[in-house]
């Protein structure tokens, strides 16, 4: 265990254990990635490409903008991670014929290649975080956080959807002052 990680359980087990629920499921999405870092490591894949390729293994063939939006990150991040990727043989990036403005990401042979090598590392640290824990707590657990991701995403349709209608209603607004400028 590293300092870091171990920094992470004291905080909870005895410092903070009863901090938000938010901070904790950091903590050990933080944990989850050291643990996977250092196996990626031995392979010479830095951690940042491991999202890439795991879209890539499932939808091969992508823009860079649909990379950036299925991994989460910014265009620029994507641009970046993609040029080195490319530089280490894991993709292959072309414009389509008639396509000059997207750049569309492949898998090359040697990219594809890493997925048997690099699936079972993070299978391992799966397993590894539930040792001790019970079939049942990791079903619950599992249930749990799909519902908190449900209800968050719900939330986030909600303020997009309020968002909106300020837009519209501000928009609605400011036609209404033009006219009115106008007819004056």
């Amino acid at each position: 265990m590293t300092n870091e990680t171990r920094s992470i359980l004291y905080h909870w087990r005895e410092a903070v254990p009863n901090d938000r629920l938010a901070h904790l499921v950091k903590d050990a999405a933080r944990a989850f990635q050291k643990a996977l870092q250092t196996r990626l490591a031995v392979h010479g894949v830095a951690f940042g490409h491991w999202s890439f390729l795991r879209i890539l293994w499932v939808a091969d063939g992508l823009t860079q903008k649909e990379l950036s939006e299925r991994a989460g990150v910014m265009e620029p991040t994507t641009f970046s991670a993609m040029k080195s990727m490319e530089s280490l043989g894991y993709i292959e990036r072309r414009q389509l014929p008639g396509n000059k403005k997207n750049i569309y990401v492949y898998l090359s042979k040697q990219g594809r290649a890493l997925k048997k090598k690099l699936v079972p590392l993070a299978e391992q640290t799966n397993d590894l975080s539930a040792l001790g824990v019970s079939d049942a707590d990791l079903k619950t657990t599992r249930k749990v956080l799909l519902a908190m991701i449900e209800n968050l995403a719900n939330d986030e349709m909600r303020w997009e959807e309020e968002a909106d209608l300020k837009a519209a209603k501000l928009l609605s607004q400011k036609v209404v002052a033009v006219k009115t400028k106008k007819s004056s």
